[in-house]
């Protein structure tokens, strides 16, 4: 993959996540300063090599699950000997200081009932990101703003929102037994464990709590995304959970 068909990858993955319809060349020859027809050759390859496709007959396209995970994989990596696409991406992932505030304002305000501080933590996670959070306590799972997740416009069709719900169904036995290793987790549609077809990522930080050593708290959500945000969020909650219970 070139730099600029890489720019252009992560360009409509952005464009996607905020606009929630499909991205044409038209908006990508205006920030990329070229032909519309350059764009168009440049998506054509980016769709051969399946990261991004074009739904039904709309002109634009939109990221697959593929083109997620290497946007994803993309914020962990070290920055290259230009940087400046890792540096773009990097800077999506930048959080508000008020925003990790008010998470831990929360937690620390109920830090002595370690039930209430991990529910207010989901709670925070829920407004500050529009999904769905979710937490385990104890043997039990902790979940609030489903009407979040189903107001989103990719969650209408009633086939949709009965595979989310099985997903949720399934999800604390299935986190009991895989018990995810690394400290933060990102499933990308089709990654998912169960719920293959749900077309939601799950985002989810490992850490340790007076009711088990491997307790996770996280947010679901659409595949369409403010991924480097929501990662960091999800990650800081877990790390102001674990050194304050």
């Amino acid at each position: 993959m070139t730099e600029r068909q890489r720019e252009i990858l992560f360009s409509i993955i952005e464009e996607y996540a905020e606009v929630a319809t499909p991205v044409g060349s038209v908006t990508l020859a205006k920030l990329f300063d070229v032909s519309s027809a350059t764009i168009r050759a440049e998506m054509a390859k980016l769709e051969e090599m399946g990261l991004i496709a074009q739904p039904h007959t709309s002109a634009g396209r939109i990221p697959t699950d593929a083109g997620y995970r290497l946007y994803v994989n993309s914020l962990d990596e070290p920055e290259s000997e230009s940087g400046e696409i890792e540096k773009v991406t990097k800077a999506r992932a930048v959080v508000e200081p008020r925003e990790t505030r008010a998470i831990e304002v929360r937690i620390t305000s109920q830090r002595s009932q370690a039930d209430w501080a991990i529910r207010s933590a989901v709670d925070t996670l829920v407004e500050l990101t529009g999904n769905l959070g979710l937490a385990t306590i104890g043997g039990q799972m902790y979940v609030a703003g489903i009407a979040n997740l189903f107001s989103q416009p990719e969650f209408v069709e009633v086939d949709t929102v009965r595979k989310v719900a099985k997903l949720l169904d399934n999800l604390e036995p299935w986190l009991r037994e895989a018990q995810p290793g690394d400290p933060l987790n990102v499933f990308i549609g089709t990654e998912n464990p169960i719920g293959k077809s749900s077309g939601v990522s799950l985002i989810i930080s490992r850490f340790r709590s007076p009711y088990s050593d491997k307790s996770y708290i996280g947010v679901l959500g659409p595949t369409r995304q403010s991924y480097g945000r929501v990662m960091s969020l999800v990650r800081s909650a877990g790390v102001m959970l674990e050194n304050n219970l």
